[in-house]
């Protein structure tokens, strides 16, 4: 893990083409910007997490239904 310290209006580059800029700083809470393209998913932790779970339980249930149509 990379730890940098910004200023509000700084900006961190990852690779060619996603920009990361702190927005605002309030107390223990960080607002960042973060520019990216279109192709490339931005996600809060727990949205991806959630996303992941529900994608898991899609594709289980789709093993599910699969067998239970072979043993009609």
């Amino acid at each position: 893990m990379l730890a940098l310290t910004r200023k509000i209006g700084e900006k961190i580059i990852i690779g060619d083409d996603i920009e990361v800029v702190v927005l605002a700083v309030n107390g223990e809470q960080v607002k960042l910007g973060i520019v990216a393209p279109r192709e490339i998913s931005v996600h809060r932790m727990e949205v991806y997490e959630q996303i992941i779970s529900a994608n898991k339980e899609a594709i289980n249930s789709r093993k599910v239904n699969g067998l239970n149509k072979l043993f009609k």
